[in-house]
């Protein structure tokens, strides 16, 4: 291309011959190996000669390195391609941006670098608007300044555009080159797009994710219905789809929505619903499944409402008709009369009715009182029967017993007593005590208890008083293992071994300490939550004491 096609109208040639001139004579020993870099002084300024090319005895000299840098009409001329106005770029650099390539107007990067007489650089934006809006003066040292002093600084600008920047979407770590930047950020996966849908800004690499499962005015259909319609219009659409499932709030049965308020008005058992005789003025409201008793039992006062009405409407209708004067109106009259003495006589063969059936519900529920308390009474005589079968050997099955723990760890009293048993046929009546010590019991804490009691049976009369005998008492190991067994002979002085006077003799005998609870982590005496407790009992009849065991001292009993 011509230079002179690049070179601009006087005074702008003289200017670069003589800054030339200038840098040649005091910068040319050291261009060399410099890339064609060149310092100088002008005016005080700093010159860089990367806007200038090599000196004119080296290298290949001004002219195509002119040539090169005027090439680009966005930086030469002011109404290129670069827009006039633009700032510097505004991105996060890495290392951070030197000093020296940022614009003393914007603060930021240098954007399509010029470079004035006096050696400052700006973005050609930035220094073209201070020209027109605050004088032709250089902002930074007030030197004057017009637009055909500004020359590009194509040094700077390559230096700028090499460096190293940071991605500016967040969540994108990528580094390249500010030349590179534009591309990148055009097809970068962090870059934040508006929805088409909704215009929320996304990110780019999940749009198509939020326009198909997050967007709010993404399109969705009804799965009952399968009407269609905007994803925020869904809750309303809930509450109005007619083919969508529904409670009734009454009998809690699911059905569509489309059956609801038939299923009120007709079906529903619980729906509350006014008595059929609400026009006549009962004001009661019931469940539909209470009206047939509500009619039942409130009959003789929808017959007197009934009455009433029909009264009231006869003497309504009795007054034009005898100011009519007619047969007619006495006719009417005496057909009303006749309804309202039906009436009351219906109204009295149902009164009666209801005294017969009140007084047959009574008779019956008379019979089924005697019929419990008969059923009562075998139960008890088939207990007794088989408490008599024992003959002295009784196994009580303790169920449910990690309940009883619970409540013993809560420092809550345990005391279970067990059915009775006898020990032969004739026999005693006994029965068993297991209490479970609470934590804070003293010097027995967390023991468990096991006490005989007397009882009245079918067979004291026949038998010597007081009870004496041995008795062997074992909590059974379930697994075939070794029981825990302790065995104590009565003493007759006791009065727990006296004919008892009530139906269990409230004074035990037995071991306040029979069995520490660790004792049943050790075996297998609690199975499918049971406690298998034993009672062997042989009563002495004789006078004679045994002496073939040796019982536990009586520190350990009651």
């Amino acid at each position: 291309m011509p230079v002179t096609a690049l070179t601009r109208p006087s005074p702008r040639p003289l200017a670069l011959s003589a800054v030339t001139d200038l840098l040649t004579e005091r910068t040319c020993p050291s261009l060399r190996g410099h890339g064609g870099e060149v310092e100088g002084r002008c005016g005080g300024g700093l010159l860089w000669g990367g806007a200038l090319g090599l000196c004119r005895g080296h290298g290949e000299g001004l002219g195509p390195q002119l040539h090169r840098e005027r090439a680009h009409p966005d930086v030469l001329q002011p109404g290129g391609g670069a827009q006039p106005d633009l700032q510097g770029y505004d991105v996060d650099f890495d290392p951070p941006l030197e000093s020296k390539y940022e614009c003393p107007i914007c603060l930021m990067a240098l954007r399509a670098a010029v470079q004035t007489p006096c050696g400052h650089r700006f973005c050609r934006g930035c220094i073209e608007k201070s020209i027109r809006d605050a004088g032709q003066k250089c902002p930074v040292d007030n030197e004057v300044l017009t637009m055909e002093q500004l020359f590009p600084d194509n040094f700077a600008k390559r230096e700028i555009l090499s460096l190293t920047v940071c991605c500016p979407n967040t969540g994108c770590g990528h580094k390249m080159e500010l030349r590179n930047l534009e591309n990148h950020v055009g097809q970068c996966q962090f870059a934040t797009l508006p929805c088409p849908l909704c215009q929320v800004s996304v990110w780019k690499n999940m749009l198509d994710e939020h326009k198909a499962h997050e967007c709010s005015r993404r399109t969705v259909s009804c799965p009952d219905c399968m009407q269609t319609f905007y994803f925020e219009e869904s809750q309303v659409h809930e509450q109005m789809c007619p083919l969508a499932n529904v409670v009734c709030e009454y009998c809690s049965m699911e059905m569509i929505r489309d059956q609801l308020a038939s299923h009120c008005d007709t079906d529903c058992l619980k729906a509350p619903v006014a008595c059929t005789f609400s026009f006549f003025g009962c004001q009661e409201r019931m469940q539909r499944n209470d009206l047939a008793q509500h009619m039942q039992e409130f009959t003789q006062m929808h017959m007197r409402n009934l009455a009433e009405f029909l009264r009231s409407r006869s003497l309504l209708e009795a007054g034009p008709a005898a100011r009519g004067g007619g047969a007619c109106g006495g006719g009417g009259g005496g057909h009303m009369r006749e309804t309202v003495q039906q009436l009351e006589a219906r109204l009295v063969r149902q009164d009666h009715q209801l005294r017969e059936l009140r007084i047959h519900s009574e008779t019956q529920a008379a019979q089924l009182g005697e019929l419990r308390r008969q059923t009562r009474a075998l139960e008890d005589a088939a207990r007794e029967l088989e408490a008599q079968q024992c003959q002295g050997v009784f196994v009580w099955r303790v169920e449910g017993f990690s309940t009883h723990l619970r409540s013993q760890e809560a420092g809550q009293p345990v005391v279970i007593h067990s059915p009775g048993f006898y020990t032969g046929r004739p026999g005693y009546k006994l029965c068993l005590r297991l209490h479970l010590q609470t934590p804070t019991a003293p010097r027995c804490s967390n023991y468990i208890s096991l006490f005989v009691h007397t009882m009245q049976g079918e067979f004291d009369s026949q038998l010597s008083w007081p009870f004496q005998g041995t008795i062997r008492l074992a909590i059974l190991d379930q697994a075939d293992g070794q029981p825990h067994v302790e065995v104590m002979e009565t003493k007759p002085d006791l009065l727990a071994f006296q004919r008892p006077t009530s139906p269990r003799n409230p004074k035990g005998f037995g071991y306040v300490t029979f069995l520490h609870l660790q004792a049943l982590q050790q075996g297998h005496f609690v199975r499918d939550d049971t406690l298998l407790v034993r009672c062997e009992v042989t009563p002495r009849f004789d006078g004679q004491r045994r002496d073939s065991f040796q019982p536990r001292g009586s520190e350990g009993s009651l």
